[in-house]
């Protein structure tokens, strides 16, 4: 289980490093948007146009163990499950898929009014991510309750893209860098933050490798695991604490 310390409002962001723990093969055609536990199980988004599926794999080999292809017309964004319900972000196609958790079978398309990016849930309700500096809490029928804008330091921080909920904050990617915000998500206020700088080796790196993109957390054990878009490995990580 990663802990971190508690921050009180207006204290200073604390920073880690993320300490590999062990590594795993993770495939490779694999543009990966969404990244989550369920019940024990791996899932996993993963978009581009023409290569769009929901997949759920085993972490120990990389192994696709169930898998959704999607149209070409679309491209899939972040993915979760909620109360037996499976949702599946669409990026500019306004759109959001919804399957039954345990079978797969398909239930229903819902409009979605904003670009889809990251998506995960606190248990009770879906919070997303569009590309800005807002999350979205939603009830079950996408109905937007409220939004917070994410500020590091007092300043608001655009690219939140894929989302995790861990232990009662957010951990967010932001697209194109290597950071991960660790978020109040009362507030918004961003209270670590993870630089994942060199997490993937040179030597897993090819002129395909994307950025980092993938967070899941297993309440089973309390295991935390990072990946990228088409990335060769899945790394199961703790965090380390940089000096003030």
């Amino acid at each position: 289980m990663i802990v971190l310390l508690p921050v009180s409002c207006g204290a200073k962001v604390r920073s880690y490093r993320p300490q590999v723990v062990a590594s795993y093969p993770h495939d490779e055609t694999s543009y990966t948007q969404g990244l989550f536990f369920h019940g024990g199980q791996m899932y996993e988004s993963t978009g581009q146009y023409g290569e769009s599926t929901m997949r759920r794999v085993d972490p120990a080999t990389g192994k696709t163990l169930q898998r959704l292809d999607f149209d070409g017309k679309y491209f899939v964004e972040g993915s979760v499950i909620l109360d037996g319900k499976l949702y599946i972000l669409t990026w500019t196609n306004k759109l959001v898929f919804v399957y039954d958790a345990g079978t797969w079978t398909y239930e229903k398309t819902l409009g979605y009014p904003r670009e889809g990016w990251g998506l995960t849930t606190d248990g009770e309700q879906l919070i997303a991510s569009d590309g800005s500096s807002r999350l979205f809490f939603m009830d079950k029928d996408l109905r937007v309750q409220r939004t917070v804008t994410v500020r590091l330091d007092d300043r608001p921080v655009r690219y939140l893209n894929e989302l995790e909920y861990i232990d009662g904050k957010i951990w967010a990617n932001v697209y194109m860098s290597d950071v991960i915000l660790v978020i109040n998500p009362s507030d918004g206020r961003v209270e670590a933050t993870v630089d994942c700088t060199g997490l993937l080796p040179r030597q897993y790196r090819d002129r395909r490798t994307d950025v980092l993109n993938g967070i899941a957390f297993n309440p089973s054990d309390g295991k935390i695991y990072l990946t990228g878009k088409y990335w060769k490995r899945l790394f199961e990580i703790t965090l380390t604490e940089l000096s003030r």
